[in-house]
């Protein structure tokens, strides 16, 4: 490489620092130092790389023996060092260098003994790096032909550009997780029905408002026979892509099911067997499923641990309780229950997340169960106006605060 070149032709660099041949060789190396530094961030080499060209450039140009260069990353880390004695712990960096403004000498501090002086490198008052330098007593801080601003101002150049590899990195990462964000968020958003039924028998209405572009939240609406269709909400623990990909899963295997067996009990114990062995344990899935048939009006559920669905009827509202224990925090469900209520023209099924009762305003007050009670039996809208007039008061509720998960609202109004 080129600096191997000037490590053979490098004029040789003694005498006095007032002297104006010493002057002269110091700064033909120091010249040199830069160029071989810049070519090789100009040639865009890997960061490894720069610090190895950075090592043997100041070894083989200026009369600098040691050499230590702490830089920063996720923490201290020593990338470049020689000529010492001792191994130099990253904790020292920490307790005794990171007050350091100016290029300052070392003297009297014995943890620093194979040194002389130390360079802070620091971007906007923030410390990027440390440079210790040793074998060099006989020069004088203040003498401004010394080597110290030049080091300061070729590992400036040296850190500014790694830090500008790290910052093009991240972006890199960065465009690369909005991508496989995309992708998540058109895989969920096919899990959810693209059509709700709206006929003179019945009207589905679904509101999703995810808290990231992806989450862990899913309806669904799928038809059985004539008259009689199967429907469900459900909430997986945790949030983004791994919450996204198991309701993925989760919904796949429903779908699979049902194919097969309209038994809700069936249905129920095979998802928790789904969910275990698909997140080992590691997340849970809460679920209401109910199958309805407008045929003989009535409506058979089951609730694994998930939000209690309201009932409304004639100003009354019945929490539809009745189920299991989550799914996926055991083998096999401890118990299963299933109940049938009776429906009637003018009824409602309300499900939801527990995004909404969880939704907080800036007193820090929840809304809470009892308000959402408050609202459904305040009127008697439904499907698309109850479903606005409710984030409309949520939204108002909350303020400025943010919504802290993911929020879905499932109704189905019966005629």
């Amino acid at each position: 490489m080129a600096f191997e070149m000037l490590m053979i032709q490098k004029p040789p660099l003694n005498g006095s620092t007032q002297d104006p041949d010493f002057r002269l060789n110091l700064k033909q190396l120091e010249l040199n130092a830069l160029l071989e530094v810049t070519e090789a961030i100009n040639a865009n080499l890997p960061e490894s790389a720069l610090y190895r060209i950075y090592h043997f450039t100041l070894l083989s140009n200026l009369t600098i023996s040691k050499l230590a260069l702490f830089v920063h990353d996720e923490d201290w880390d020593c990338k470049v060092k020689y000529g010492l004695k001792n191994q130099l712990p990253v904790d020292c960096i920490k307790n005794y260098i990171l007050g350091c403004d100016k290029i300052t000498s070392t003297k009297g501090i014995e943890t620093f003994s194979d040194f002389d002086v130390i360079i802070p490198i620091a971007h906007k008052s923030k410390k990027l790096a440390y440079v210790l330098l040793g074998g060099i007593n006989d020069l004088n801080l203040a003498d401004d032909n010394t080597p110290f601003s030049f080091v300061q101002t070729l590992t400036s150049i040296l850190i500014v550009a790694v830090e500008n590899k790290k910052l093009a990195r991240k972006q890199l990462q960065q465009e690369a997780f909005k991508k496989e964000l995309e992708i998540a968020r058109k895989v969920q958003t096919n899990l959810f029905p693209s059509v709700l039924p709206f006929n003179e028998q019945v009207e589905l209405k679904a509101s999703y408002l995810p808290h990231l572009m992806v989450g862990g939240d899913y309806y669904d609406y799928i038809p059985l026979a004539e008259n009689q269709f199967l429907f469900c909400i459900a909430d997986v623990s945790g949030k983004g892509i791994p919450a996204a990909l198991l309701m993925s899963s989760f919904q796949s295997g429903l779908r699979t099911l049902v194919r097969r067996t309209n038994d809700l009990e069936d249905i129920v114990r095979e998802l928790n067997f789904l969910v275990k062995s698909n997140s080992h344990g590691e997340r849970f899935i809460t679920f209401f499923c109910a199958i309805i048939d407008l045929n003989t009006h009535k409506l058979t559920y089951i609730n694994a641990g998930h939000n209690p669905p309201f009932y409304i009827q004639d100003k009354a509202v019945k929490e539809l309780n009745k189920g299991s224990t989550v799914l996926g925090a055991f083998d096999d469900l401890p118990f299963v229950e299933k109940e049938t209520i009776q429906i009637v023209a003018s009824g409602v099924l309300f499900a939801y997340t527990d995004g909404l009762t969880e939704a907080s305003n800036e007193a820090n007050d929840e809304y809470g169960t009892d308000r959402l009670k408050d609202f459904l039996l305040s009127g008697d809208s439904c499907g698309e106006y109850m479903h606005t007039g409710l984030l409309n008061e949520l939204n108002a509720f909350k303020g400025a605060t943010a919504f802290p998960d993911d929020i879905t609202i499932f109704s189905c109004c019966f005629r």
